[in-house]
């Protein structure tokens, strides 16, 4: 039988050989092998003495009563696995999947893995081309509109921390297939059992050119630089004939998944000006903060902070201001860098990364406030890209150049000056800065409410509210400012094949969300040939 025994505490001095030797302890010499971890965590509520926490797994013959009543004891039943709908009739018209992100990428490996042969449509460059252009613009070259943090292949998420945990409940096991493809394409072995897992970009670049690989060897198709630029319709039946790729191509499809980015704009005024039902929804905006890694260290688990069986330390941190609005941290990441993340001339976004190791001397986290479409001025459903365009052309008027991030120490930011110099924090930025003052590239409530919020998270987190704290704006892209509405099936309500996912499409919000989210549009396509 296959057994599991959770909460083994370990000190932080230990080794594997010390780990197996106190599971035999708890078995009380019942034989057991194919001794594996199925998970890992700190618990670190007494700073004096962290554990490490871990759920191990092994075959045993049988079990006596005595362990049987022990609650930490669990036999596990065989598991499930993630299985595919029962395929139907493969469509006339090969299905097309517009978007290699997180969503779009598992959409389409999951219908090649099934016959459907997709055609997978990314605007920008391969993972591997869009580095080297993100490289040359983090060094002071000019910016690639279609090939940046934001556009290319494996989407905004390749250039994060990397995170694929998730609060998405999921009975179909879709998230131990996008585990066990993620490792299978060269992730690191302990995203399988860590409590907080991330891959880093550094890992990513390789495990998305994996996934493409994959993709192309089961039939399906990868373009790079193909934008979709028109949905043709039926007018009659108000469903999917053609899309129109770089304004000139025409590939007929029956069936397209849409699982575009959160900064696919000019797709959303297509899909707008051809009726496409959609609607505007809240996101968030903000600044980036920038603390010492040792310090953030050291607030969450004591002295022992750098001990090598401890993760690197994040945070997770939410207000509510008195005038009732969200401020909270946002893609916290650990050792990582703040990076330029514009995509468009005349703008400037901030974003944050981390490679898998984490080493960089700065912690970052945005720190965001809730937007609502009642703050944007209009009833227009693309009013909140308007809004998120306005503030990014102002960041864009204080750097005074396209690759420069503008900064300012915290308080500075607070009295409202621009600041001359940095203190003991120096930024760990992928790109140029330049000192500005980042009230003027936000509205006076969102600056007001990071006010409030920023001195509230220094008396959790010792040190949050220091003076030299490093500002970097403007935060915009935190979701997609706009919902492209389904119905249950996945489909779009009012335009027949359309399948809108992932976080573009109003219904994701990270890397493992997304990925649960394109495997769900391939299904839906699955269904609806079912019987035929």
């Amino acid at each position: 039988m296959r057994i599991r025994i959770n909460q083994i505490k370990m000190p932080l001095d230990h080794s594997v050989r010390d780990l197996e030797k106190q599971f035999s302890l708890r078995l009380k010499g019942v034989e057991a092998k194919s001794f594996t971890i199925s998970r890992k965590s700190v618990d670190a509520r007494n700073k004096g003495d962290l554990k490490i926490v871990y759920s191990v797994d092994a075959e045993a013959d049988g079990l006596p009563n005595k362990l049987l009543r022990d609650r930490n004891i669990e036999i596990l039943k065989d598991a499930a696995g993630y299985v595919f709908p029962e395929k139907g009739s493969i469509p006339k018209h090969r299905p097309v999947v517009v978007g290699s992100g997180p969503a779009g990428l598992f959409a389409a490996l999951l219908l090649a893995e099934n016959g459907y042969r997709p055609i997978l449509l990314e605007r920008g460059k391969a993972v591997e081309d869009r580095l080297a252009d993100v490289n040359t613009f983090f060094s002071g070259g000019r910016l690639d509109p279609e090939s940046n943090i934001q556009f290319g292949e494996g989407g905004a998420g390749t250039f994060s921390d990397g995170k694929i945990n998730t609060g998405v409940k999921d009975k179909a096991h879709r998230k131990e297939k996008i585990i066990e493809t993620f490792l299978a394409a060269g992730a690191p072995e302990e995203i399988a059992y860590i409590n907080k897992p991330h891959i880093g970009t550094d890992y990513l670049v390789e495990v998305v050119r994996n996934i493409r690989n994959r993709i192309i060897q089961l039939g399906g198709e990868v373009h790079f630089s193909s934008l979709a630029t028109e949905f043709v319709l039926d007018a009659d039946s108000r469903s999917v004939q053609y899309i129109v790729v770089n304004g000139k191509d025409r590939i007929r499809t029956d069936d397209i998944i849409l699982a575009v980015g959160h900064s696919a704009r000019d797709t959303f005024k297509e899909l707008a000006l051809k009726g496409i039902a959609m609607e505007p929804k809240p996101f968030a905006i903000g600044l980036r903060i920038e603390h010492p890694q040792s310090m953030i260290g050291e607030s969450q688990y004591g002295p022992s902070y750098s001990h090598e069986n401890l993760p690197v330390a994040d945070y997770k941190l939410t207000y509510r201001t008195d005038a009732g609005r969200g401020v909270y941290s946002f893609c916290m990441c650990p050792g990582g860098y703040v990076v330029n993340a514009s995509s468009e001339e005349g703008m400037v976004v901030c974003n944050g990364m981390s490679d898998f190791a984490r080493n960089s001397p700065n912690a970052n986290s945005a720190i965001i406030v809730t937007v609502y479409p009642e703050d944007f001025d209009s009833d227009d459903v693309l009013a909140g890209v308007a809004f998120q365009r306005k503030y990014e052309e102002l960041a864009f008027g204080l750097s005074s150049r396209q690759t420069a991030l503008p900064i300012q120490k915290w308080d500075d930011f607070f009295k409202g000056t621009v600041s001359d110099s940095l203190g003991a924090v120096k930024p760990s930025v992928k790109g140029e800065t330049v000192f500005a003052d980042l009230n003027r590239c936000l509205p006076a409530y969102v600056a007001e409410s990071i006010k409030e919020a920023i001195p509230v998270f220094g008396r959790r987190i010792r040190g949050f509210d220091r003076p030299d704290a490093v500002l970097t704006g403007v935060e915009t892209r935190t979701s997609s400012p706009v919902r492209i509405v389904r119905d249950e099936s996945g489909e779009s309500i009012n335009i027949k094949g359309i399948y809108p996912c992932g976080e573009g499409a109003g219904y994701a919000g990270g890397i493992m969300s997304a990925a649960i989210d394109g495997i769900k549009a391939a299904e839906a396509l699955a269904i609806k040939y079912f019987g035929r």
